[in-house]
C-alpha cells in the first residue's frame, strides 16, 4: 500500500518548503530529489550534512510507510562519502532490507545527478500500534 507514503509526503511541510520531489514509490521503496541551494551549504561551500541526512531520512520515511501502518524512525546512521555543492541535484533511494514484526531496516543511497554516491544511510523503523478507540468510536487520550 503506497498511499500511506504518498499521504505522508502530501502532509510534509518540510518537504514542501525545501521543494523536495517525491519520485518512485513502491512497497518498501521510495525515492526523493532535492536541488541544493546556496542556503544549504556550510562554511566550506559544501552541502551541509544536515540537508543530506534530511533527504535520506525523508526517503526512508516514505519507504517505511508503504505498508499501511504508520511507521517512525527508531534509529538512523549516515556515512558521508563525497561532497555535494549548491546547484547539485541529489537523489535519495530507499530500499527495505528486512521487516520483522513491527521493525524494519532500510538502506538509502544518496547520489548526485552525475551518479556519484554522496552518502549511505541506514534507518531502523518501528510500526506504531493502532490507536485504541473508546466505546463511542473516538480515539482514547493518553
Amino acid at each position: 500500500m503506497t498511499s500511506g507514503a504518498e499521504g505522508l509526503f502530501a502532509r510534509d511541510p518540510t518537504a514542501r518548503s525545501l521543494a523536495i520531489e517525491l519520485g518512485v514509490v513502491a512497497e518498501g521503496r521510495a525515492s526523493v530529489r532535492l536541488r541544493l541551494t546556496e542556503s544549504m551549504v556550510n562554511g566550506h561551500g559544501l552541502a551541509h550534512g544536515g540537508y543530506v541526512f534530511l533527504l535520506a531520512d525523508a526517503a526512508f520515511a516514505y519507504a517505511s510507510n508503504t505498508h499501511g501502518p504508520a511507521a517512525v524512525a527508531q534509529a538512523a546512521q549516515i556515512t558521508f562519502l563525497r561532497p555535494a555543492r549548491a546547484g547539485d541535484v541529489l537523489c535519495a533511494r530507499a530500499t527495505q532490507r528486512s521487516r520483522v514484526g513491527r521493525h524494519g531496516v532500510y538502506d538509502v543511497t544518496v547520489s548526485r545527478d552525475d551518479g556519484a554516491v554522496v552518502a549511505e544511510f541506514r534507518g531502523h523503523s518501528v510500526f506504531l500500534p493502532a490507536p485504541a478507540t473508546s466505546v463511542d468510536g473516538g480515539a482514547d487520550a493518553d
